[in-house]
């Protein structure tokens, strides 16, 4: 997964000032950007969860089943409560968050800090992939720029420093996967294929959402390495290989707890149903939630997990049977909300206007920069568009919330940055010479 940096141009100042060498240099950007995040989480004391809902704002779910795990009641418990065995998350983070709280405590100040340092350690390497990725579909302007933008915006800062979520390691994770699959045409051997079945085995075990995106990257790459006469058969047998040798594990260990074949993770049925029913507005219906819901919750403990989420998706697809008309809408309703941010109330009441409105001009930005880069045909631009499409797809049938478009964060700020710099380059081309 090795890309060889990209060299000076020709009469470039190499006695430029420092800051010049810094302000280009993928490590310092890196570094500052990781800086930034822990500062805040310092200044702004992120660190400090409250605990009179035992605990539950620690992490969720996420760090139930890590306190759950870190206790010895193994992979259980998702709500804060003995519930039993659980399959409601994928295991990586809940893992990453046990190993954690055994060495500095379970729901301590310092397991918070250390989590929300990872976290920010993983938003800050995100800057070398979105580099590479911009570097390589469009220029070394957009890749710089890209980069301080990810390092520098504080909406990007937001979920790494307040939340114990897997939500940073999974952009990460996702635009370390989309620069190898763009450059998959340019390697030879099996490495290459090896990297990508271990990436996408990595990242089926931390969010199983992002593998919506696995066929058309597998099918991108095998493209545009055919173009080129190179041979791919051996390497797509080795990845698939390797992927499932990384999931097997957690399907054995699903099956022996629940008796039947799950893949990854079963509550998909419950998330459905928040969103589909009695109510339903296009977003979610936070209400419904075991932990919000007395009766949900008894009705969880009573009957167990699989046959709670089974209960949950019966009655989220008789909704959506009796008005399917009344569905379309609100898959568009969703639609609007995920690209645009869902409605909610805030003191002042301005704020979320202004914040919902910021979140929808990154999303035109987007969406304006995507199609330049097909107009332009940039080579990766069918990639970014297959993305796109892709990924927040399921988010349409089920509900929105701005956590869930963080994985595709780091494509979106490159065609943000793409369509300024091409603004800006046309209104200086645009300029009357003086003579």
């Amino acid at each position: 997964m090795k890309e060889a940096p990209p060299q000076p141009s020709p009469g470039r100042d190499v006695t430029a000032s420092p800051w010049r060498r810094i302000r280009t240099r993928l490590s310092s950007i890196v570094t500052i950007a990781f800086l930034l995040r822990v500062g805040w989480i310092i200044l702004g004391h992120t660190y400090r969860f409250k605990s009179a809902d035992n605990n539950f704002s620690f992490g969720w779910e996420m760090g139930s089943i890590g306190a759950a795990l870190a206790s010895g009641h193994g992979f259980s418990n998702p709500f804060g409560v003995v519930t039993g065995p659980t399959a409601w998350e994928p295991p990586l983070y809940p893992a990453l968050t046990a190993g954690v709280f055994l060495i500095f405590g379970i729901y301590t100040k310092a397991s918070a800090f250390v989590l929300l340092t990872l976290n920010s350690a993983f938003s800050a390497l995100t800057c070398i992939p979105i580099f590479r990725i911009a570097h390589r579909i469009f220029s070394q302007k957009v890749a710089v720029g890209s980069a301080w933008a990810w390092a520098l915006l504080p909406n990007v800062m937001f979920w790494c420093t307040r939340a114990v979520w897997e939500t940073s390691l999974s952009a990460l994770l996702f635009a370390l996967v989309f620069w190898l699959a763009l450059t998959m045409e340019d390697r030879e051997g099996l490495e290459p294929w090896i990297q990508f079945g271990l990436l996408w085995g990595i990242i089926a075990l931390n969010s199983t959402s992002l593998l919506s995106f696995l066929p058309a990257a597998g099918l991108w790459a095998w493209y545009h390495r055919a173009k080129q006469g190179k041979r791919s058969i051996a390497g797509v047998v080795l990845a698939a290989a390797i992927f499932f040798a990384c999931i097997a594990p957690w399907l054995i260990r699903n099956e022996r707890e629940f008796g039947r074949f799950i893949f990854i993770r079963d509550n998909f049925g419950a998330e459905l149903r928040l969103g589909n029913g009695p109510g339903a507005d296009g977003t979610w219906m936070e209400y419904l939630h075991p932990t919000q819901d007395t009766f949900a919750m008894i009705q969880y403990q009573s009957m167990g997990e699989l046959a709670y989420v089974h209960m949950r998706k019966q009655q989220a697809v008789e909704y959506i049977k009796q008005d399917y008309e009344r569905f379309a809408v609100l898959c568009f309703k969703r639609f609007v909300y995920y690209w645009a941010g869902p409605p909610k109330a805030t003191q002042p009441p301005w704020m979320s206007e202004a914040k919902n409105s910021l979140f929808l001009a990154s999303s035109v930005l987007t969406f304006w920069g995507l199609g330049r880069a097909l107009r332009q045909k940039r080579a990766g631009a069918g990639l970014l568009l297959w993305l796109i499409l892709l990924y927040p797809a399921i988010y349409y049938f089920v509900f929105p919330s701005p956590r869930y478009r963080v994985p595709i964060e780091p494509i979106m700020t490159i065609l943000c940055v793409f369509l300024v710099t091409e603004a800006r380059w046309t209104s200086r081309a645009s300029l009357p010479v003086q003579s």
